[in-house]
C-alpha cells in the first residue's frame, strides 16, 4: 500500500513537471518578439558622365553633404570649344532656311523679266527671218541652205524663250517644299547638336544626389577619367534600414506595416522604425550574425525603415528589434 502511495506520487510528480514544461514553451500571446540585425545604410559611388581631365575637387571624406553640393568638375575647355562650333552650325542653318524660304531678290526677279523679254525679241527676228526664206524659196529665189539655217535659228530662239520662262516661274514661286523641309531637318540637327554639347558641358560638373557622408575620395586633380569612373563614394543619409531576420514560427508577427522599436547595442538609444519588406524567399541564417548552432536554421530577411534615423546610425552597426504581437 505504501509502495502504491509512493508510485503516485512519484507520477503526479512526473505530470506536473510536463505540465509546467509544456506551459513554460508555449508562445506568450502577449510577449514580444525580439530580433537581431545591422544598420543598413545605402551607398552609392559617383562619377562623371563624360571622360575628361579632373580639374577641382571640393569635399573630403568625412564631410557631410547637403542635396545638389557641388562635389568635383573637369577641365571644361574641350566641350565649351565643342559648344561654340555648334553655336555657330546652328546659326549657318538658320540663316540657309531664311534664304530658301525667302525665296529669289526682287532683283533676280526683274532679272528674269529681262530674260524673257530678250528671248521674245530674238525668237521674233528668227520667225521672221523664217518666214521670209521660206517665200524666198517658193519663189524660187532663195536656197534651201538658207532656209535650214533660219529654221535651226527658228528652233535656238524658241528653245532659249522657253527656258526663260521658266527660269522667270521658278524666280518667282521660290524654293520648293521639299528644299524647305529639308533645310528645316538640318536645322533641327543642329540644334539638337547643340543641346547635346550642352548637356555634355554641364556633366562637367558632379553635384551631390542627396544629402549624405563621403566615404571615400577615389580620384585626385589632374587625374583622366573614363566615363562613369568612380570619384566619391557617398553614404546616404535619408532612407536608413535595418536589415534583420526571422523564423519561420515567428513569421506571421513580422508583417509589412508592424511597428518596432529599435535599440542600439552601444549607447542603447531608441529609434522607432517599420518593416517595410518581408523577403518571399527562405534563406540559411547568415554566418555573420548568427552563432553556429543556428546556421542551418532557415530564416525570412526583413528589411525595417528607421522613420526618425539620426547621424548616430552607422552601417552595420548592430541593433535589437523588438516587435510586439499586441
Amino acid at each position: 500500500m505504501k509502495q502504491r502511495l509512493i508510485f503516485i506520487l512519484i507520477l503526479a510528480s512526473l505530470g506536473g513537471a510536463y505540465y509546467a514544461w509544456s506551459h513554460w514553451n508555449q508562445p506568450d500571446d502577449n510577449s514580444a518578439l525580439t530580433l537581431y540585425g545591422n544598420v543598413d545604410i545605402r551607398e552609392v559611388q559617383l562619377g562623371f558622365r563624360v571622360a575628361g581631365r579632373l580639374q577641382e575637387m571640393h569635399v573630403e571624406e568625412g564631410d557631410a553633404v547637403a542635396a545638389g553640393t557641388l562635389l568635383a568638375g573637369l577641365d571644361s575647355k574641350p566641350f565649351t570649344e565643342a559648344l561654340a562650333v555648334a553655336e555657330a552650325r546652328v546659326r549657318e542653318a538658320e540663316a540657309r532656311l531664311l534664304l530658301v524660304k525667302t525665296g529669289s531678290r526682287p532683283q533676280e526677279i526683274q532679272q528674269a523679266r529681262e530674260a524673257v523679254k530678250e528671248a521674245q525679241a530674238a525668237d521674233s527676228n528668227a520667225k521672221t527671218n523664217l518666214k521670209r526664206q521660206q517665200e524666198l524659196v517658193a519663189s524660187k529665189i532663195g536656197t534651201q541652205r538658207f532656209l535650214d539655217n533660219a529654221s535651226a535659228q527658228f528652233e535656238q530662239t524658241s528653245a532659249r524663250l522657253a527656258a526663260s520662262k521658266e527660269a522667270l516661274g521658278l524666280a518667282m514661286e521660290g524654293s520648293r517644299r521639299e528644299d524647305i523641309a529639308a533645310t528645316e531637318a538640318g536645322l533641327a540637327a543642329a540644334k539638337a547638336q547643340r543641346e547635346q554639347f550642352n548637356t555634355q558641358l554641364s556633366d562637367t560638373q558632379l553635384y551631390s544626389p542627396s544629402a549624405g557622408i563621403v566615404m571615400t575620395r577615389s580620384r585626385e586633380p589632374g587625374a583622366m577619367l573614363g566615363v562613369g569612373a568612380p570619384v566619391y563614394t557617398l553614404s546616404l543619409a535619408e532612407s536608413v534600414y535595418i536589415r534583420a531576420y526571422v523564423d519561420e514560427p515567428s513569421l506571421g508577427l513580422a508583417v509589412p506595416g508592424a511597428s518596432v522599436r529599435i535599440i542600439t547595442d552601444t549607447q542603447g538609444k531608441e529609434y522607432a522604425g517599420q518593416i517595410g519588406f518581408v523577403s518571399p524567399r527562405a534563406e540559411f541564417t547568415p554566418k555573420s550574425v548568427e552563432t553556429q548552432a543556428l546556421r542551418s536554421d532557415l530564416v525570412y530577411r526583413l528589411r525595417i525603415v528607421v522613420t526618425n534615423a539620426d547621424e548616430f546610425l552607422r552601417q552595420g552597426m548592430p541593433v535589437t528589434v523588438v516587435l510586439s504581437d499586441s
